[in-house]
């Protein structure tokens, strides 16, 4: 029988929906003009007045009750969408009912019942307010509520504010969410009820999901820190529910979001960091009016740089890339960046690599070049292990080659974006990087140009992060890939990475090396857990083989670390920010430094691999090698030298 009734109600349902717009028009006017003839009749009956003509009880019956469809068509009342309605129907209602009830109560003055006009007017006024705003009101209910319970998601949202509040009113016109339930840890909620759901703690959270059905909890959490969020996602992780978000008030109100945009939980949110805001002065100090470059602008951290100095109004960008297709797309956001906020800033977009030092300087003088941002290198572990000769002459080279055209252009400042992985380097990349660094300590001596680096560690969202890679094998059911249980890494968004390289660089008196404070360091394990927990899914594994995402161990990459380093020794000391350090460290003398450097060079025109390690062995003391050499070309070489001696023909001397 339920079965049936439900049906029955769909079919309804469906019927009114899919009707053309005139024919809900006709059916919405009938209703009105029926609604508001027995509003009328019914005020004459509640005031018990039976001394009216047959004629002027018809006019007072009828008239105004056309009058109330005409002007409600006036007002486009039949227009609107009746499953989105909101207060302004309450307008509308009451203009209509105020402009009927004067015309009926004329007619009864007319008719010489001046006792009666005023207070019909009064009832029918009230009784077709509330006519025309229940119908409605319950028809909406009614067509957006779907009684197929398979096909909306029960969700809770956690956060009883305003924000929480206006959620619930939007995806009650959802054809795909369901709010059945408010979390908020305000005490004071707990048990209260806002727009007809019940508020619970989250420590009820398991039973909302047990008897609600909750499948899928949405944070309104518009002004909360970044901190106390990870203390609510660390909560929420330890259920099987699906954590999503809602856009912040200022993006919904400057209209570059709506309520309704739901996303998977931001990963920085995961880490809990509040950025620090910047020191406006140390900001603008090399930027502001100034000529800028950005050495491998079309990087993750090259292009954010960019971004953010063109916030800062220089009077000049040079983008400097070597990928044609990096370029184009960072060289066309940055235009239109600025052509939005009408910026009077020069543009220049130059193809070009590191290892040409002429390019670079000829480029420098031409565009009066003040200060240099290197963020030209290689810096994927695996990759540079596997290309060692590459990975030399992009970080190595590639780093003195932009040092000595900056120096010989008369460039004021000079920043090298370096790495954690320059701290006790276990792997080419790192010992390239470290190298790098050690150049610019060098060169710092003898030039007027200000050289100075910026260590931190990995960002958010850059290519090759695993944030991105354990989104995407999430999504695709698993498995989600874990080098090893242990592994911990600093982790830094991308924004706040550029915006403290750039205050770093205006500190600089030559041969700094900054470090930039990460926080505490993250187990990768630990976030994949949580992120496989907040898309609403659980990890497979021996406590629970019925699980959804299984977490593969697979080894730690070629000379990659288990734990990253920010610092060679302990001699450091604070800066102007609280989230820049300046350290003081040991460099080796620029005349062994040169004869390394051209040894380097001619050990690179050789191919001779063993010994382009040896020397960064030489030149970066700390330097451990986890492995041998791993390059591609050479294991392919010594094979080839193997099988070849393999295959050598043996002959054995004739007999008699």
């Amino acid at each position: 029988m339920a079965n049936t009734r439900r049906a029955m109600l769909d079919s309804i349902r469906h019927d009114l929906i899919n009707m053309s717009r005139n024919g809900k028009a006709a059916l919405s006017m009938l209703v009105d003009l029926a609604g508001t003839i027995c509003a009328s009749v019914l005020a004459l009956w509640v005031l018990a007045e039976t001394g009216l003509t047959n004629l002027t009880g018809w006019l007072v019956a009828l008239a105004p009750a056309s009058i109330a469809v005409l002007f409600a068509w006036r007002l486009g009342l039949y227009r609107s969408v009746v499953r989105y309605v909101g207060l302004d129907l309450l307008a509308a209602s009451s203009t209509i009912s105020v402009v009927c009830s004067g015309f009926g109560a004329t007619i009864l003055l007319l008719a010489g019942h001046n006792s009666l006009a005023m207070r019909w007017a009064l009832v029918f006024c009230a009784l077709t307010v509330i006519f025309l705003t229940a119908v409605r009101y319950f028809a909406s209910v009614f067509l957006a509520t779907r009684q197929r319970l398979g096909i909306q998601e029960k969700v809770a949202i956690y956060g009883a504010g305003s924000l929480g509040a206006q959620l619930v009113s939007s995806l009650r016109s959802s054809l795909e969410f369901a709010p059945v339930a408010l979390l908020d840890n305000d005490e004071k909620l707990s048990g209260k009820r806002i727009k007809g759901l019940e508020v619970y703690p989250p420590s009820d959270l398991q039973y909302v999901i047990e008897k609600l059905g909750v499948s899928r909890v949405l944070l309104a959490l518009p002004k909360t820190s970044r901190r106390s969020r990870r203390r609510i996602l660390e909560q929420l992780s330890e259920h099987p529910v699906h954590v999503q978000t809602v856009p912040e008030l200022d993006a919904i109100v400057s209209g570059k979001a709506k309520l309704d945009d739901i996303a998977d939980v931001d990963v920085k949110d995961l880490l809990g960091r509040d950025s620090v805001p910047p020191n406006e002065k140390l900001l603008r100090a090399s930027i502001t009016g100034k000529s800028v470059m950005v050495t491998g602008a079309g990087g993750s951290i090259g292009s954010e740089l960019c971004r953010q100095i063109l916030k800062l109004n220089p009077r000049c960008l040079v983008m400097f890339e070597l990928c044609e297709p990096s370029l184009y797309a960072i060289e066309m956001e940055i235009r239109k960046l600025r052509d939005r906020a009408e910026l009077d800033i020069e543009i220049v977009a130059l193809l070009g690599s590191v290892h040409h030092e002429d390019r670079l300087r000829e480029a420098m003088q031409a565009f009066k070049i003040n200060t240099v941002f290197h963020a030209a290198a290689y810096k994927h572990v695996p990759m540079v292990e596997h290309n060692v000769f590459e990975g030399i002459h992009n970080n190595v080279f590639g780093t003195l080659h932009s040092a000595r055209a900056a120096r010989n252009a008369g460039v004021e400042s000079f920043i090298l974006i370096s790495t954690d992985k320059a701290v006790n380097p276990t792997n080419v990349m790192g010992a390239t990087k470290r190298m790098a660094e050690l150049i610019l300590q060098s060169m710092n001596s003898e030039s007027a140009t200000r050289f100075s680096m910026v260590r931190f560690g990995n960002v958010l969202e850059s290519s090759g992060s695993v944030v991105p890679l354990f989104r995407q094998q999430i999504r695709n059911g698993g498995p989600v890939t874990v080098t090893h249980r242990d592994i911990i890494r600093y982790f830094m968004t991308i924004p706040e990475a550029a915006q403290l390289v750039i205050q770093a660089g205006a500190m600089a008196k030559g041969g700094d090396v900054f470090v930039l404070d990460m926080g505490k360091p993250v187990k990768i394990y630990d976030l994949a857990v949580r992120m496989i927990n907040l898309m609403g899914m659980t990890v497979k594994g021996p406590e629970l083989p019925e699980g959804d995402i299984e977490i593969a161990f697979v080894g730690l990459r070629p000379a990659e670390k288990l734990y990253e380093e920010l610092l060679i020794g302990s001699n450091v000391t604070g800066t102007e920010h609280p989230r820049i350090l300046r350290a003081d460290e040991e460099c080796i003398s620029k005349d062994k430094l040169n004869s390394l450097i051209d040894e380097m060079k001619s050990t690179s025109a050789g191919r001779d691999y063993e010994r382009a390690k040896e020397i960064l062995i030489e030149a970066v003391k700390e330097y451990t090698p986890s492995e041998g050499i791993d390059d591609h070309v050479w294991k392919r070489k010594q094979s080839v030298k193997r099988e070849a001696r393999d295959d050598r023909v043996i002959e054995f001397p004739s007999a008699g």
